[in-house]
């Protein structure tokens, strides 16, 4: 391995100098044996090679000689061997903290423990602070969700006596300004909320472990704590299909910033990132097509909840492929040819000439970090394994948001930030429990859940009963003439708790806290039944979807229970 430094030689041209530890020297000699074997090799500006330290430094040309082959001649004298990297000189400095990390779980942390008075260092590298929700995630997503909606909207209306005149779509302007919302909540949420910490140092830069309370940011700097929170994220799961990298796909780390509209969208990847971008996309003017290997969108909840999603989708012109999966990809003149096969063994090519959007879920961010140097165990997957309390397989590390093996979620890393200082240093004792989390997939109609569906309660041996409200039985779906989707309850009928729901309705996402409330605190599904709802709200469906476990709502009057 090797150490290298760049510069300027006094031609003008790259520089860099490498130094490596060197076995097999038995006296001064030997050194100069190997210098000896570089003599008149082109590329070669300065070597000094010590048998005291058994090094030997090499400042060369990468135009004309490559590390690897300075390797070569080294060990080709079959006498001496290259073994292992110097590290240059470097200060090595304390904190009580370090958080590797600079996304939603890493600030989370780095607030409590400024409230705490711990010296905190934060190392962050790649995307800028603030991560992925801010940057290139939840902000620039919903910001162009919104957008969508606004002008589909414009375009149409479910009241006959309404018409709609349409939408003049600047989709350049729609990106410059969502681009503009990115920068300022970056600096309004995060930079700013730290600009006046006492106890926080912020380093860009690449940290690994080399020890178990000790790591080097960029090969040079060490630093030790006696705690450590590891919050990296994840990117996105590039699929190994042959073409793929020669013709060209975006990522979210890319399309949010493409300024120009593009002449279509092929997605790979049904999930809820794809379908999020689809309709958002699909409304500004983007002809879209997704492309999913499984059988439905959003593969991970019931048919029922994919089948009104998709219906809706392909209501507004998406295009949706499933069970196809895709062999290679091939340009053909201005025009990406996506060859696959469909289920039952039939050839499927479709042709693009926009871009490609790969949104094939995610892979966290632990690669080169050296974890297994600070005995930090990693799942199947690749995600950092951590219990309840955020501690990894070394108690002294802690890992926060979608690098630990937890629900991906921007709020759930934050929560997981937080727990961890506070678990660290106060010894709160303080576990993650996620049996009530509440989600929502911001497509239209939205899908949101909190606790169990049915598969997951039978997995658990758990009893159930549903009742679901189709929204066309709600008064305020019908007064908004939008009878779109449902409200779907599930319930332990040994109990009578409510462990789970499913919504999928035009803002529906605005009711799940509700329900994730519930199922915390343990309310019965007959008190939700005999509470009061304000009437023609959304609401309302959760008192008429609870009274449906008992009673045929469709016979009640209006606000009857």
């Amino acid at each position: 391995m090797q150490t290298v430094k760049k510069g300027i030689n006094s031609n003008g041209n790259d520089v860099k100098i490498t130094t490596f530890s060197i076995s097999g020297m038995t006296c001064d000699h030997c050194a100069a044996s190997i210098e000896k074997k570089f003599e008149g090799k082109e590329g070669i500006i300065a070597k000094k090679v010590s048998y005291p330290s058994a090094s030997g430094s090499f400042e060369y040309d990468p135009h004309k000689i490559s590390k690897n082959e300075i390797i070569d001649v080294i060990n080709s004298t079959g006498h001496y061997t290259v073994e292992d990297e110097i590290l240059p000189e470097s200060k090595t400095e304390d904190f009580d903290l370090i958080i590797i990390g600079g996304g939603s779980a890493a600030f989370s942390a780095a607030i409590k423990a400024e409230s705490l008075g711990i010296r905190t260092l934060m190392i962050n590298d790649g995307l800028e602070f603030g991560g992925t929700c801010v940057n290139v995630g939840c902000v620039p997503s919903k910001n162009l969700v919104r957008a969508g909606e606004t002008a589909h909207h414009a375009n149409h209306s479910g009241f006959p006596g309404v018409k709609p005149r349409g939408a003049d779509i600047d989709f350049k302007r729609i990106i410059r300004d969502e681009k503009q919302l990115v920068t300022s909540l970056r600096q309004l949420k995060y930079m700013d909320v730290i600009s006046d910490f006492k106890y926080l140092t912020l380093k860009k830069g690449r940290g690994a472990f080399i020890g178990e309370k000790t790591i080097l940011v960029d090969g040079k700097e060490k630093y030790t704590a006696p705690k450590f929170i590891v919050a990296t994220g994840a990117r996105t799961n590039i699929p190994e299909i042959r073409g793929l990298d020669e013709t060209g796909y975006l990522t979210h780390t890319g399309l949010f910033s493409l300024e120009e509209k593009p002449a279509g969208m092929t997605i790979l990847g049904a999930g809820y990132i794809g379908c999020e971008v689809a309709m958002a996309y699909n409304r500004l003017g983007v002809r879209v097509r997704i492309i999913e290997f499984t059988d439905r969108v959003l593969r991970s909840q019931m048919p029922d909840v994919s089948e009104e999603l998709e219906r809706n989708m392909r209501a507004e012109g998406i295009g949706i492929h499933p069970g196809v999966r895709v062999s290679y990809f091939e340009r053909k003149g201005d025009a990406v040819i996506i060859h696959g096969k469909a289920r039952d063994g039939s050839a499927v090519d479709l042709r693009e000439k926009g871009v490609i959007f790969v949104a094939t879920g995610i892979r966290p961010n632990t690669t080169g970090m050296g974890l297994e140097k600070a005995g930090v165990e990693r799942t199947g997957d690749g995600h950092i394994r951590v219990n309840k309390k955020m501690q990894t397989t070394a108690p002294h590390i802690y890992a926060a948001g979608d690098v630990a093996s937890t629900p991906s979620y921007v709020y759930t890393a934050a929560y997981e930030g937080k727990t961890a200082v506070e678990n660290a240093f106060t010894g709160a004792g303080k576990e993650a429990d996620y049996a009530y989390l509440p989600w929502v997939v911001f497509t239209d109609p939205q899908v949101a859940g909190t606790g169990m569906d049915e598969a997951q309660a039978a997995d658990a041996g758990i009893p159930f009963e549903v009742s679901k409200l189709e929204l066309k039985d709600l008064p305020r779906a019908m007064a908004a003439r939008d009878t779109r989707g449902f409200i779907k309850l599930i319930r332990n009928p040994e109990t009578g708790l409510l462990i789970g729901a499913r919504i999928v309705a035009p803002e529906g996402g605005e009711l799940i806290q509700a329900l994730s409330m519930s199922i915390k605190y343990r309310i019965p599904v007959n008190d939700l039944a005999e509470n009061l709802y304000p009437y023609l709200t959304l609401s309302e469906g959760i008192k008429l979807a609870a009274i449906r476990f008992e009673k045929d709502v469709s016979k009640l009057s209006c606000c009857a229970s």
